[in-house]
């Protein structure tokens, strides 16, 4: 059995001296990179270009363990992000995404989850809101939920779907058959404006969802499940840029849904899990680009921490 992340590889198009830098990202494809550096097996559902782009892609994902046996290969464009950085390492971007390999999902080649069995289902980004794949995506997912939990990472990009009443609809709908829900207060403070993240977490609680995280930069994580609030502070590091913190955080979440199990991530346990998520995410801030820790690497920043 192995850990299955669905959604977006794509490329970054980051700022340079002369021209942008080209770098292989997506969140999912992040969070699918950073469980595979930690040594756990990972099958990374997407459509993958034969064009320049999606073979940089495949090599990298294949480099850090990724298995794609799962994944399409598609002879349509890859997705592109052209990423601004803020001056405080913050990313925002702009994308290309209609008709790319990319968001070409389909039941055709979706994978069978009485087949396969997965441990967990991580989805979320734009995969979850971009039609039509994104309703293929939601009844496939309803099958998958059958046999395994799933994690959410709705990693909101109000860019793409600027009506956020229709984007907050879409993500209730997924948070209505997730396990998991991981928010940043961003993404919060965009779907939810004025409202309390711990609220929000915990009407996610009354929809069925058992353990809500939210990542807050610098300021560390805070997870929310039935038996109350667990807070950690962030880890002081030198930012280069924020680009796949968020996703690294989700990738320690996973990993401890599959080793702990969804009802030991309470009290204790989950301070202990999110600590190590705030450490695996300073190593990912330390870094251009999404490069997230390595297991030896973690364990020794942990030791440190």
């Amino acid at each position: 059995m192995s850990i299955w992340v669905c959604g977006e590889v794509l490329i970054d198009l980051l700022p340079g001296d002369s021209e942008r830098i080209a770098i292989v990202g997506g969140g999912p494809a992040n969070t699918a990179k950073a469980l595979s550096r930690l040594g756990h097996e990972v099958q990374f559902i997407d459509g993958i270009s034969t064009d320049t782009y999606g073979k940089s892609a495949r090599a990298e994902l294949i480099r850090d363990g990724v298995g794609l046996d799962l994944a399409l290969t598609s002879d349509l464009p890859t997705c592109t992000a052209t990423v601004s950085l803020s001056s405080d390492g913050s990313a925002s971007y702009e994308f290309l995404i209609n008709n790319t390999a990319t968001f070409a999902f389909d039941n055709s080649w979706l994978p069978d989850p009485e087949k396969y069995k997965p441990e967990v289902l991580q989805i979320g980004t734009l995969v979850t809101i971009i039609e039509p794949g994104a309703s293929v995506l939601y009844d496939w997912a309803v099958q998958v939920s059958e046999f395994a939990p799933i994690v959410f990472d709705p990693n909101i990009r109000p860019s793409v779907m600027p009506d956020l009443i229709k984007y907050r609809d879409e993500v209730e709908k997924w948070i209505k058959i997730s396990s998991v829900v991981k928010f940043s207060e961003d993404d919060i403070a965009a779907l939810y404006p004025n409202e309390d993240p711990i609220g929000i977490a915990k009407i996610c609680l009354e929809k069925g969802v058992q353990l809500v995280v939210i990542t807050r930069g610098a300021n560390g994580l805070v997870g929310v499940t039935t038996d109350g609030v667990v807070e950690v502070p962030g880890i002081k590091v030198a930012v280069v840029d924020t680009v796949g913190a968020g996703d690294t955080v989700g990738a320690i979440i996973v990993e401890a849904v599959t080793q702990i199990g969804i009802l030991n991530l309470t009290g204790s346990k989950l301070r202990e899990v999110l600590h190590r998520a705030a450490v695996a995410a300073a190593i990912t801030c330390s870094r251009a680009g999404a490069q997230p820790p390595r297991a030896f690497e973690l364990t020794e920043a942990l030791e440190r921490n």
